[in-house]
């Protein structure tokens, strides 16, 4: 996909810089004339997405953190004092708590459509697994912010959550300790996490810029799973993937300033606005909703197995259900990258993505009699799909007639276009 640079300097200056720094021969490199397959859908768009995200969480994030206090006797009240007494204060933090989970919205659409086009097949394993480090990454920062201001549920939460590592024989209360700076949420558990939830969006953006040079090292897949062979397979992401992405972004902006100003507070929870106490538990502990399906499995396991216990159990199941997306690569077995020529993965791909939605539903739920079984079928079918229906279904599965190339694929859906409009005439 690469080849030799088009960028030609425009006048004395920025052939100066040119010759010193050529940071703008590398921008027109990458986003200007960097050849992208010709038939890349909306689907597609979900990364362009994901960058505006993280710029608006990162600035809204740096300004925010001048007016907050991590301290436990005022996180609450400075949050308030924010909201009514900060200049648009109202406004940046709705944007940085729906922008949280607009970013998750954004990630979960992004990952289904890369299992869906096959996006982690070789030689695209190294931006998989780095794509996997930003989510990783993503659930911590969000899990920290989640405690910053410093209601009901942050409270609770943190101290569930912390409480998962005591599981661990050994290390499992050092480790808790360590994340609490001793041993109950406090005061040293709050600065902590402000501390990291800090640092860790700049640890992204640096991962970020590695998810994309690796891509731009391999070059962009496609809804057919064809590699590029000619160059008339592609098209210069400008302007053609560039006006793609700016409506994808559009549309995706209505939808987070929709909720920023009038449901701000829907995605959120109402206990969060109650501040924390130690010495009252809410009824119902939950995490944000973008944990919901994880929270869900870990308490699916409510069995031991031999000599592991149900708490461990249930944590090694929430932790192994992200870490087997490293393995994706070489769990499917299937020649064919793409779903739109395997009609059994896509079946099955569609069950998964339903059951994901049930977990999350299973998650909000209070864990007791039929939500538990339901939440162990669920999480039998998770494990399923990735270590038994991928690896088997890519052996015995007979696909459709994949096209030979990029350009042949897109002139057999312009040809079924004309079709009904030739008839009709």
């Amino acid at each position: 996909m690469s080849g030799h640079s088009s960028y030609v300097p425009k006048n004395g200056v920025s052939k100066w810089v040119d010759a010193r720094l050529p940071l703008p021969r590398m921008l027109y490199d990458s986003f200007v004339s960097y050849p992208v397959p010709r038939n890349l859908n909306y689907a597609y768009t979900f990364g362009a997405m994901l960058s505006v995200m993280l710029l608006v969480q990162i600035v809204t994030g740096i300004v925010l953190a001048m007016h907050y206090t991590s301290s436990t006797s005022a996180a609450f009240l400075s949050v308030e004092k924010i909201m009514r007494d900060v200049n648009y204060g109202w406004m940046l933090r709705y944007m940085h708590a729906n922008g949280a989970s607009f970013f998750f919205i954004a990630v979960y659409l992004h990952i289904a459509r890369g299992l869906y086009y096959g996006s982690y097949k070789a030689p695209r394993e190294i931006l998989w697994m780095l794509g996997v480090v930003i989510y990783l990454l993503m659930m911590a920062t969000g899990f920290m912010g989640y405690v910053l201001p410093w209601g009901q549920m942050s409270f609770w939460g943190a101290t569930v959550i912390t409480g998962f590592f005591t599981a661990f024989p050994l290390v499992g209360d050092w480790v808790q300790q360590l994340l609490l700076g001793g041993f109950a949420v406090g005061e040293p558990t709050l600065q902590r996490f402000f501390a990291l939830h800090y640092l860790l969006p700049f640890m992204i953006a640096g991962v970020v810029v590695l998810h994309i040079w690796a891509l731009h090292v391999t070059g962009q897949t496609n809804p057919t799973g064809v590699e590029v062979k000619q160059k008339s397979d592609t098209v210069p992401f400008t302007p053609y993937a560039t006006l793609k992405d700016a409506f994808g972004v559009t549309i995706f902006l209505i939808a987070y300033v929709w909720f920023i100003f009038y449901m701000p507070n829907f995605l959120g929870h109402p206990d969060n606005y109650i501040p924390a106490d130690s010495m009252k538990t809410p009824a119902h502990i939950v995490p944000e909703w973008y944990y919901l399906p994880f929270y869900a499995m870990l308490r699916a396991i409510t069995f031991d197995i031999g000599p592991i216990d149900s708490k461990l159990g249930g944590v090694l199941v929430m932790f192994g259900s992200i870490i087997i997306l490293f393995f994706l690569p070489w769990l499917d077995t299937s020649k064919v990258r793409s779903a739109a020529y395997r009609p059994w993965f896509k079946l099955f791909f569609w069950l998964f993505v339903a059951n994901a939605v049930m977990l999350g539903w299973l998650g909000s739920q209070p864990a007791e009699g039929t939500f538990v079984v339901m939440s162990q079928l669920g999480t039998l079918y998770y494990f399923g799909f990735f270590l038994v229906i991928m690896p088997v279904l890519g052996l015995i599965e007979t696909p459709s007639r994949v096209p030979n190339s990029i350009t042949e694929a897109v002139l057999e859906k312009e040809a079924l276009r004309k079709k009904p409009a030739e008839s009709n005439g």
